[in-house]
């Protein structure tokens, strides 16, 4: 008995004692987090009625209608009011449950309007880092990432080298980034603060640290920023590939000028293995081998000229799509925007002309399944 004692008081704490942490998506900082924790909490609310009406009907059957031993035992066979009750039952808590949380999906997959003014940064992953370029303001950051409070951003999300997740917890939901395209993901912090943001794929033990903090500040702080953002050392090539190099340890940098004026990661998805060979850099695991074996035969400047912009993506030689090359001296304008956006809606038509292929061999499988028989 004192080790059924001991044991419910342990768990009894613990219960309390996660109380006590702080849950960063139940700390919601932005719109689409208070829907998300909405969601979340309506969810287990709704849980719970349904758990607290199954388990008193349950004792209420199990003590009303207990057999006894002078009793013969019932033939029901069939009631038809009462498998019509069980049927829609379900299907009304589906709905119930659905119905705002598609509606919450659908929202936030909408593109912020112009006269929101949108902020626009590019956020690419590659060597367990996140870059995070601002092409109107000419700025790039490395693990660390400002914008303004109640101001829309639009991430422009790549990855270069494996598939992540980018999440800010505290501001919404997580969404891929994956080599040879480009995915939006539109979030808004509406207070200022500092907040984390991660890698919440699993691509290899380094994956948790993948991380960068958010600052979200006022405009006139954000373009005080920017202001001093500028005035740091100009991102060049050389010094871009060698970011681009795997390692956890990772440090927060500022630059002035962008990646995006040599390099489209989507359009050019061989870019990293060039930058690879510039530095003789042999892809390890960063995780099984010192800091003195992963660099030992890593150059410190590279013994190769830097790669110029070229396409190596099929899908943009096929579809006639441009590399979203922008120069530190050319302005992010309407053309080039427009040149985004066409490239956002070929990569639609090709995720969903995929999946309308695959769709189509599994029904054409089927069929030839069915008959053979």
């Amino acid at each position: 008995m004192s080790k059924f004692k001991s044991l419910l008081l342990l768990f009894g704490s613990l219960i309390l004692l996660s109380g006590c942490s702080n849950v960063e998506v139940l700390n919601p900082k932005g719109p689409m987090a208070s829907d998300s924790k909405f969601l979340i909490i309506y969810s287990i609310i709704f849980m719970l009625v349904i758990i607290a009406v199954v388990l008193i009907l349950f004792s209420v059957f199990l003590f009303k209608y207990r057999i006894k031993n002078t009793e013969e035992s019932g033939k029901m066979h069939h009631n038809s009011l009462m498998e019509t009750i069980w049927f829609i039952i379900p299907v009304i808590i589906v709905i119930a449950l659905a119905i705002p949380t598609v509606n919450s999906l659908y929202h936030y997959e909408e593109k912020p309007q112009k006269e929101d003014d949108p902020l626009v940064v590019y956020a690419t992953s590659a060597g367990y880092k996140w870059f995070f370029s601002y092409p109107e303001e000419k700025i790039e950051t490395v693990n660390h990432l400002t914008i303004p409070k109640d101001r829309p951003v639009v991430f422009k999300l790549q990855s270069m080298d494996m598939m992540t997740s980018f999440w800010i917890p505290q501001l919404g939901g997580q969404k891929y980034a994956m080599t040879g395209m480009t995915m939006d993901w539109t979030l808004t912090a509406n207070e200022e603060g500092t907040f984390r943001g991660r890698n919440s794929n699993f691509n290899g033990e380094g994956f948790y640290r993948q991380t960068f903090d958010v600052n979200s500040v006022s405009q006139s702080k954000f373009e005080d920023w920017v202001k001093d953002a500028k005035s740091k050392k100009v991102l060049d090539q050389d010094t871009f590939d060698k970011q681009l190099l795997p390692t956890t340890e990772n440090k927060n940098l500022t630059f002035s000028g962008t990646h995006l004026a040599f390099v489209d990661p989507a359009a050019d998805p061989e870019y990293i293995f060039y930058a690879y060979d510039r530095f003789n850099y042999v892809q390890k695991d960063p995780n099984f081998n010192s800091k003195e074996e992963l660099t030992k035969d890593v150059l410190d400047k590279p013994d190769k000229p830097a790669r110029k912009p070229q396409i190596t993506n099929a899908n943009y030689k096929r579809h006639g799509m441009k590399a979203m090359i922008l120069g530190n001296d050319k302005p992010y304008d309407n053309e080039f925007k427009k040149d985004e956006s066409h490239n956002m809606d070929e990569m639609e038509k090709i995720s969903e002309g995929a999946k309308d292929e695959k769709a189509s061999k599994i029904e054409k499988k089927d069929h030839e399944n069915g008959g053979g028989h």
